[in-house]
């Protein structure tokens, strides 16, 4: 009977093991720079936004992340662009093969984000893959439809643990929270505190520059609340030298080599 017991123990420990490892939260991959590629490292090279060439070349770079836009089509194809409209469609009132009619300014076509994750896996061993869902401006039920069909694709490629997310909607941030536990999210709008985001299950915050200057004391709380501190679209050097002195984890800026060159000279 004791043997019987023991036995019974052990496969209910074991699945409430698997249990709590299938919902714990993912622990965040240690970087060794915080440079973030801001729509990839386009600037310098005088790449397309979002193109797969400026991707290559942020993971060329060693950047700790890029950052690029995906927006749904009419037609559920999911696409990496930054604004609503493509050379005067608007991506979401658009079928994919009429976007796909006219190129990116060096010929590549409007990626998908299929093949932008794909592309974004090959030769990349340290760079993650920053997914930026853009709010619909349809209703929150095409936005959360997005949110799901961005995380079933990059499910399906095996990349869960290359990529993370962020959003301006925190009710997309908390459909894919729904979906994983242990997929990672920042909030990138500004307006929740760090024990909000806590609370409420996301990962860090991806804030505007702007907003830690008004809130300096938030970096050190979402240390303390074991999140991750991010700020965006840092492109001056006095501005990435407050936030690399405050010890803010990532800087998503358009100018990575001047950051880098930055990071070298405070080693020195």
């Amino acid at each position: 009977m004791k043997t019987i017991y023991m036995k019974l123990l052990a496969v209910v420990s074991f699945t409430v093991l698997l249990y709590a490892c299938g919902n714990a939260k993912k622990a965040v991959r240690k970087s060794a720079n915080p440079v973030v590629a801001h729509r990839g490292a386009w600037k310098e090279n005088n790449l397309p936004e979002n193109s797969i060439a400026s991707l290559r070349q942020a993971i060329a770079l060693h950047c700790a992340g890029t950052e690029f836009d995906v927006r749904m089509t009419a037609d559920d194809s999911l696409v990496i662009n930054h604004d609503p409209v493509f050379h005067g469609l608007k991506i979401e009132a658009s079928a994919y093969a009429d976007l796909v009619k006219t190129t990116l300014a060096n010929g590549e076509k409007l990626p998908t984000l299929y093949e932008y994750i794909t592309a974004g896996l090959q030769e990349n061993t340290g760079t993650t893959l920053v997914v930026e869902i853009k709010p619909s401006d349809i209703d929150k039920a095409h936005a959360a439809a997005a949110a799901r069909k961005v995380y079933n694709t990059i499910t399906a490629l095996h990349a869960g643990n290359k990529v993370q997310y962020i959003s301006f909607d925190y009710d997309i941030l908390l459909t894919l929270e729904q979906l994983n536990k242990r997929v990672i999210t920042q909030y990138l709008n500004g307006d929740k505190s760090p024990v909000q985001l806590k609370a409420d299950g996301i990962d860090g915050a991806d804030y505007h520059f702007s907003v830690y200057q008004k809130h300096p004391e938030w970096i050190k709380e979402l240390k303390a609340q074991r999140l991750i501190a991010n700020a965006w679209t840092v492109n001056e050097s006095k501005d990435m030298l407050v936030l690399l002195g405050s010890g803010i984890d990532y800087i998503t800026t358009n100018e990575p080599g001047l950051l880098f060159s930055l990071l070298k000279e405070r080693q020195q």
